[in-house]
């Protein structure tokens, strides 16, 4: 199959794009290098750097049976901060797309979408007909795109998939022992931010915040759900067999259940064999307490489900960050 994937120079759509290859799809990779990496596209992938809205026409008409679609704004306070850069790149872009794929006869997307839809939910683990009340502009967003998706598949018979995601982490290991992983100029994730106090080892600034320890939890912080960046990508390649013309299928994607913010760090303490510094922060606004997904439907549609741990997800994020120390020399700056 022929894929265009969009925001294949950032960390899921990298990791989607290697796993693609691998699998034997010819891969076409259209990113802007804003958040992304040119060195993060797999070789075997063409690249051509640039917007959407410049270049997806183009490229779809030169021959694409699928779209793979990451590439979007995803940070949730330059979304509160910035609300019109995250409504022009994350629905703009991606009406600018369904367009192209309109005008250049292209039916299938697969749509990387967000847990943040759900906002803060009333039950958990949370299933695809929760209510969709965001709290923020980035998962507004995501939602005003699903909906966009739902119209062009009624109104233009395309086969769509959205697929939610809780927590990603993890790296993945290439055929060829190159890592694919999480590197962004400021980290907000809680793993690789942990990670980065672990290759600080102690020094001043190594040490990670955790955000709270007084929620109604075991151990007083957040519970979130984890999953192996390859376990998602290997659920985008299920997804594409999903998509069905006229139909806009949504599915949660998680382990269906959750590991605290103090039993993250005691994995990442383990996993490096560091003491890792911490310190307590008061809450962020809008933390849930606990937030885990049912993919009951997507098991039951196409037989996925997680296959990695937490101490494997940290592993192998522990040989990522290893390894763009030795080959850059400087701990990235953490947002935790």
């Amino acid at each position: 199959m022929r894929l265009l994937v969009t925001g294949g120079a950032g960390y899921i759509g990298s990791v989607v794009a290697a796993v693609a290859a691998r699998e034997g799809h010819e891969v076409a990779v259209l990113d802007d290098l804003s958040t992304g990496h040119a060195d993060a596209v797999p070789p075997a992938a063409a690249f051509t750097r640039g917007a959407v809205r410049d270049h997806a026409r183009a490229l779809l008409a030169g021959g694409a049976d699928a779209v793979l679609h990451f590439a979007a704004k995803s940070l949730v306070a330059e979304s509160m901060a910035s609300p019109s850069l995250y409504w022009e790149h994350n629905l703009g872009g991606t009406l600018a797309l369904l367009e192209a794929m309109r005008s250049t006869g292209v039916s299938k997307i697969v749509f990387s979408s967000t847990a943040a839809v759900y906002g803060e939910p009333e039950r958990v683990p949370v299933t695809e007909d929760a209510p969709a009340r965001p709290v923020n502009p980035y998962g507004a967003s995501k939602l005003a795109v699903d909906a966009a998706l739902t119209e062009h598949a009624r109104m233009h018979g395309i086969a769509a998939v959205s697929l939610r995601y809780f927590n990603v982490a993890g790296a993945h290991a290439g055929p060829d022992g190159r890592w694919f992983g999480e590197r962004h100029t400021t980290e907000t994730h809680i793993i690789p931010c942990i990670l980065q106090g672990a290759l600080a080892n102690g020094a001043a600034g190594g040490h990670v915040r955790i955000f709270g320890d007084d929620y109604p939890t075991p151990d007083g912080t957040c519970v979130r759900d984890y999953i192996h960046v390859t376990d998602l990508a290997r659920a985008h390649m299920l997804a594409l067999d999903a998509c069905v013309p006229g139909e806009h299928r949504i599915y949660n994607l998680g382990s269906g259940s959750g590991f605290s913010n103090r039993e993250v760090l005691s994995a990442c303490r383990e996993v490096t064999g560091r003491e890792i510094p911490a310190q307590i922060a008061p809450r962020r606004d809008g933390d849930p307490a606990v937030l885990v997904a049912s993919s009951e439907r997507i098991q039951a549609d196409c037989g996925w489900r997680v296959e990695r741990s937490l101490v494997a997800m940290v592993a192998d994020a522990w040989q990522f960050s290893l390894e763009r120390f030795a080959l850059d020399g400087a701990v990235p700056r953490g947002g935790r």
